[in-house]
């Protein structure tokens, strides 16, 4: 197939690499060329997967579909995008993932950390970009104040280059963008393992220099990216022809709607009127039509109806079910205007109906942990150079829930009354609201013992042992 029967190229999402960091330190030349290649590459292929997720549809919106300028031309669009990409995002973090460490106090650090980061609202924008663009990228830094940081950035103007052997290890990550007060100036940002160059130059980057230095201790890059899968391709990217038909059906039949109140008025018959006349009637919603006699002595014959074109709408309507299944099957996404899909339905039986889902998350998943495990690789490697204690990146225990709606009154009903008996910790670690629930049995525990009501006001045992002792 040829690129121009592409929607992209294949230009559009391509990893970069380079020799080595320090091939790439100083080269002004080389990140320059990444930068025109992501601007002109790369940026317009995620462009448009945001207007998708905008509904901002663009097959439907540009260009002309009628040739007819007294013809309706209603363009309808459909977000499909947004409710593959919201679903996916609720499906996979709707309840917050659990990042825990087997040593308590490494784990209060990383709590408070991710407290103050909001990493849960940090961790849902990274699955929602990956599902838009395929990716997503995570800047780490140090604060003002000194404390750890990790924030989205922005995928519209980020990218990681990485090196050329097997491995793909990370040497370097971009961030660049156009001055607003001065559209010709562009600043790119360039981390590498241990040092942030700034460079400053023209927008046509003909002439870029360094213009400023920091170093960074995390000890690797500390722009990470996000992958959705291996081929870094957006949830709903391969439908985006099937959303255009759907677009294109929908404003059709609208169209159909508003040409049959607009039809020609057709007239058989000798009718003589004037053009004011003529505006009367249409104005009264009355017609007179006067016959007149022939050469044969009898009256001629007169008709009216409209002139329109004739639609399939039942045809139209299974069509546009047709493209709709097809966009749910492909994105593996629930159709929730399917009758089969609602009722009231157990965990497992849903599972059933989401098991495509199921195996897109599962590889999601596993890409996810994968990066969460460098973003925390890099925190402990700055916490062991600002002696704040260090951990072993392995212990951490990553835990994801799919939010799946599920019946657990019935499935308690069902066990307790088959005997069983569950432990307050099980019982804790049932609610989505508790993230810790041995944090919280602890916390009961204490409250327990600064109530008085708690406390024994006479202890039976301690008193029955004193009488066997005076009696001996």
């Amino acid at each position: 197939m040829s690129d121009s029967k592409k929607r992209f190229s294949d230009e559009s999402n391509i990893q970069y690499t380079f020799t080595s960091t320090e091939d790439l330190i100083g080269n002004t030349k080389a990140i320059a060329k990444f930068v025109q290649h992501h601007m002109a590459n790369q940026q317009p292929r995620l462009k448009v997967l945001q207007e998708y997720y905008k509904g901002n549809n663009a097959s439907i919106l540009n260009g002309q579909r009628r040739k007819e300028e007294h013809l309706a031309d209603n363009r309808a669009t459909h977000n499909f995008a947004k409710y593959v990409s919201q679903f996916i995002q609720g499906y996979m973090v709707g309840i917050p993932l659990k990042t825990v460490h087997k040593v308590e106090e490494v784990n209060n650090k990383i709590r408070e950390m991710n407290r103050v980061n909001d990493a849960d609202e940090h961790n849902s924008e990274l699955i929602l970009d990956q599902s838009i663009y395929g990716r997503a990228y995570e800047l780490l830094y140090r604060d003002m104040e000194d404390q750890i940081r990790f924030t989205v950035s922005d995928v519209l103007n980020t990218f990681v280059i990485y090196d050329d052997t097997v491995e793909m290890l990370p040497i370097g990550g971009i961030r660049y963008m156009i001055n607003q007060f001065n559209e010709n100036e562009i600043v790119i940002h360039l981390y590498t393992n241990n040092q942030h160059f700034i460079y400053k130059g023209n927008q046509s980057l003909e002439d870029i220099a360094v213009n400023g230095t920091l170093p960074h201790h995390f000890d690797g890059v500390p722009i990470i990216e996000y992958s959705n899968n291996k081929f870094r391709q957006g949830d709903f990217e391969d439908v985006l022809t099937l959303i255009d038909l759907y677009d294109a059906a929908q404003s059709d039949l609208a169209n159909y709607s508003q040409d049959l109140n607009d039809a020609m008025l057709k007239i058989v018959g000798n009718l003589e009127i004037d053009s004011d006349e003529a505006k009367h009637m249409r104005d009264t919603n009355l017609l007179f039509l006067r016959t007149e006699p022939n050469p044969h002595g009898s009256n001629t014959q007169a008709d009216a109806d409209y002139i329109y074109k004739e639609y399939d709408v039942s045809g139209s309507e299974a069509y546009k079910d047709r493209i709709a299944n097809d966009i749910h099957m492909f994105t593996a996404t629930p159709n929730m205007n399917d009758e089969n899909f609602g009722g009231v339905q157990s965990g497992e039986a849903m599972k059933y109906k989401l098991f495509l889902l199921e195996q897109k998350r599962a590889a999601k998943e596993r890409l996810f942990k994968k990066s969460l495990r460098d973003r925390y690789r890099l925190i402990n490697n700055i916490m062991k150079v600002a002696a704040e204690g260090e951990f072993d990146v392995n212990d951490l225990i990553i835990t994801f829930t799919e939010n799946l709606p599920e019946n657990i009154a019935k499935e308690m009903e069902w066990f307790t009354k088959a005997g069983g008996k569950l432990s307050d910790e099980t019982m804790l670690s049932m609610l989505s609201f508790i993230e810790n629930p041995q944090e919280e049995l602890k916390k009961l525990e204490e409250e327990d013992k600064k109530n008085p009501l708690n406390q024994p006001m006479y202890d039976f045992q301690q008193h029955q042992q004193t009488e066997v002792i005076e009696n001996e």
